[in-house]
Formats: C-alpha cells, sequence, structure tokens
C-alpha cells in the first residue's frame, strides 16, 4: 500500500485529523529530501500572523455571550420589531440565529442558546413540529458569513499565506460577506413567512413602548457589531485589535455591570473556549506546513492543468466547484475543509479568472450547507442531543431548508457583484 493510502485508511479508521495532515507533511518532505525540521518551523511561524490572535479573543467573546442571558434579550428583541408580520415568529426566529451566530462566531452555541426559547414559541404559534426542528437546525448557520466569524478569519489566514491573485484583506471578507449573508437569512425569512401565513395564531401588533423597552434591554448588545465594524472599516483597529476590544467589551458588560456571569464562572469558560481554538490552531499548523509542501510540489499548478483539460469555461468550473464543496461539506466541518481545500481550489479559481473575496464568499456559503447536512453536519448531532430527536429526522426535517439555501447559494456564485460590489 502507498503511502497516500496509508494514511487515507488511518483517516477512515478515525485518527485525529492533524495527525493525518502532519504525517502527510513529514511524508511528503521526507520524499522531497527536504529536512523534516520544516514541519515544526512552520508551525511555529504561526506567532508571526497578527490576525491570528482574533481568533481566540473572538472565540472567548463569543462564549461569554452565550453564558449570559444575551440570547433571551435578542429573541425579544427580534419578537417586537418582527413578530408583528404575517409568520413573523418564523421571521424572528430566523433574524435571532442569524445575529447571535454572527456575535458569537458558532453554530452549535446559537442551538443550544437559543433552541429552548425559540422551539416552544414556534411549537405554540402552529407551525409544525418538523417545520420548527428544521428551522432551528438550518438557521443556526446563517452567521457563518456575518462579521466577525470565525470561518472568515482563518479562511483570510490562510489564503493571504498563499500569495495567489490579489491580496484580499480580512477586512474585505467581512464586507463581501454581508450582501450574501443577507441573502440567505432573507430567503430563510420568506420562506418562513409563507409556512407561518395561514396560522390560527394572530401577530402580535406592533407596540411603540415595547420596542423602546426592548431596545433599553439590548443597550449594551447592541453596541458590538457596530463597535467591530465600526472599528475595523474607520481604521481605528485592525481585525486583532478589535477582538481584543470586543472581549474587554463583553467582560465588563456582562461580568462587571449586568452581573450576569460571576467571576467563578470565568475559568470554565475560558478552558472551553480555548480548548475549540487549540482544536482549530493544531489543525491549522499541520496544514500550512503541508499547504508549503504542496506548493513546493507544484501540485496546485498540476491540478489546474489537468482540470483545465477538461473543464475550460469558468462557469464549468464553478458548478463543479459547488458539488466538490458539498461533497466536502458533507465529509468535514468546516474549519477542516479550509485548512486542507482552500491551498488547492484558490489557485486554481484564479486561474479561470474568479475573484479571491468571490471565491471566499462562495466556498464559505458552500459550508454553511455543510453544518446541517450528513454524515458529520455539526448542527444535527446539537440539535439532536438539544430536543432529543433521532439524527435522522432532523436531516428529513432540514432537507427542504437545504433546498433554499442551495438556491440561494448557486445565486451567490453565478453573481459575483452580490459579493463584490461593497469592496469595490
Amino acid at each position: 500500500m502507498t503511502g497516500a493510502g496509508i494514511l487515507l485508511l488511518l483517516a477512515l479508521l478515525g485518527a485525529p485529523l492533524f495527525a493525518v495532515i502532519g504525517a502527510s507533511a513529514l511524508a511528503g518532505f521526507a520524499a522531497s529530501g527536504i529536512d523534516l525540521a520544516a514541519v515544526p518551523i512552520e508551525f511555529y511561524r504561526i506567532a508571526d500572523m497578527p490576525v491570528l490572535s482574533a481568533l481566540p479573543l473572538f472565540t472567548l467573546a463569543g462564549y461569554l455571550l452565550g453564558e449570559s442571558k444575551a440570547p433571551q434579550r435578542l429573541v425579544r428583541l427580534s419578537e417586537v420589531f418582527l413578530g408583528w408580520l404575517p409568520g413573523g415568529l418564523g421571521m424572528v426566529a430566523v433574524a435571532s440565529c442569524a445575529l447571535f451566530t454572527a456575535l458569537t462566531g458558532a453554530s452549535g452555541i446559537t442551538i443550544v442558546a437559543l433552541g429552548a426559547l425559540l422551539y416552544p414559541a414556534l411549537r405554540y404559534a402552529g407551525y409544525q413540529e418538523r417545520f420548527s426542528l428544521g428551522l432551528l437546525t438550518s438557521a443556526g448557520s446563517l452567521g457563518v458569513l456575518f462579521a466577525p466569524s470565525l470561518p472568515i478569519i482563518l479562511y483570510g489566514v490562510i489564503s493571504q499565506r498563499l500569495g495567489v491573485g490579489r491580496p484580499v484583506a480580512i477586512e474585505e471578507l467581512f464586507l463581501a460577506g454581508l450582501l450574501p449573508g443577507a441573502l440567505m437569512a432573507l430567503m430563510l425569512a420568506g420562506w418562513s413567512a409563507w409556512r407561518g401565513r395561514s396560522l390560527r395564531t394572530p401577530a402580535k401588533k406592533f407596540s411603540w413602548p415595547a420596542a423602546a423597552a426592548a431596545l433599553r434591554e439590548s443597550a449594551w448588545e447592541l453596541p458590538l457589531p457596530l463597535l467591530v465594524l465600526g472599528g475595523v472599516y474607520s481604521g481605528w483597529f485592525a481585525v486583532s485589535e478589535v477582538a481584543a476590544v470586543a472581549v474587554v467589551y463583553v467582560l465588563v458588560v456582562e461580568v462587571l455591570v449586568l452581573r450576569e456571569i460571576p467571576l467563578r464562572s470565568l475559568p470554565d469558560i475560558m478552558r472551553r473556549s480555548m480548548v475549540l481554538f487549540g482544536a482549530v490552531l493544531v489543525i491549522l499548523g499541520m496544514a500550512l506546513a503541508s499547504t508549503n509542501y504542496l506548493i513546493d510540489a507544484e501540485v496546485p499548478a498540476r491540478l489546474f492543468a489537468a482540470v483545465r483539460a477538461y473543464i475550460t469555461s469558468p462557469l464549468m468550473f464553478l458548478l463543479v466547484l459547488n458539488g466538490f464543496l458539498l461533497v466536502l461539506g458533507m465529509m468535514l466541518d468546516i474549519f477542516s475543509a479550509i485548512v486542507i481545500a482552500v491551498p488547492l481550489l484558490l489557485p486554481m479559481a484564479v486561474g479561470y479568472g474568479v475573484d479571491p473575496a468571490h471565491l471566499a464568499i462562495i466556498f464559505l456559503a458552500n459550508m454553511q450547507l455543510g453544518y446541517f447536512t450528513p454524515p458529520v453536519g455539526m448542527n444535527l448531532f446539537i440539535a439532536s442531543h438539544r430536543f432529543g430527536k433521532p439524527v435522522l429526522e432532523l436531516c428529513l426535517a432540514a432537507l427542504p431548508f437545504f433546498v433554499i439555501l442551495l438556491a440561494a447559494v448557486l445565486i451567490i456564485t453565478y453573481w459575483p457583484a452580490l459579493s463584490l460590489v461593497l469592496i469595490r
């Protein structure tokens, strides 16, 4: 059996992904006669990435928000401003999930934090059980394209190290994701409103006093996205600096001002958030070493030449790319998919004339679907645990939402201006 076959077998048998990637890098460097010290050196070079510090900081901020009562306030705010519309509660669920995932950077936290609030409310309003389960399982992934999304930051780190095509800053990726993310949320909200149009439960009337009260309740959380986006695009802060500001802000608000998180809970929250970041960091370090070997061996160039022999049209390439990414999202979590696939796909996409920022949004939009696609869709297992339902039942419940978001992905893919207009 060849070395590649052995590594594939180890992966199928459940070997840790970072070990498989690291072993592939070591095997490649050894076969090329390059000193194996290249792997730990590349891992150490992660320390030279200033933007990488944003990942643990935003992760910690997300965990802190998840432990506070911010989810309840966000749901109340969405309900006041959207609940009066026909089928408004479904739109409330979509808006709440998208905003909370954007703030926390983690789709699973959204299902855990908001599921207990929204699922009983949807059932009480008359939505069918399968629809309610599918909506909450799929809507939790909507915030991936909104700042300060952890996958966007990780994608930016990988693409900058590759140096392929025009350089794309993480700030540009934040901007590029706004309109495509809004499109996906609006399509899901529209479907939810359509399904809820005939419910017998009357929509709540809009009330200015209730709106003012909800705004007062959320007065501390609402400035956070403005702080992140405004700080970055005004030029006051770099991404890593605004991440530090966001953590300090959330700590002060939730621990000292609102006092919803006791000081004795902070060590445990920090530990859990850093476990998640540590897993991403180890995979990233090994992946960068593997990426260097791929570049030295000219694997992306040879792969592009092989693909170009069969696919000559950029439109056909994008169609094949979507199919590949959908399969990739079924097999890998979003962080693993980024560090493994981007070094191979980015040079090919640039060769076909695809803008690097547009490719980033296509990639992440497809990976959103992977959150609730079997066999490894993380949201399916989290929702199964949260709602006490079999994973297969949740797969069937999420199927209509998968079709809707797949249509949104195709629009994003073949309408590049949607991703690029704010950048240009």
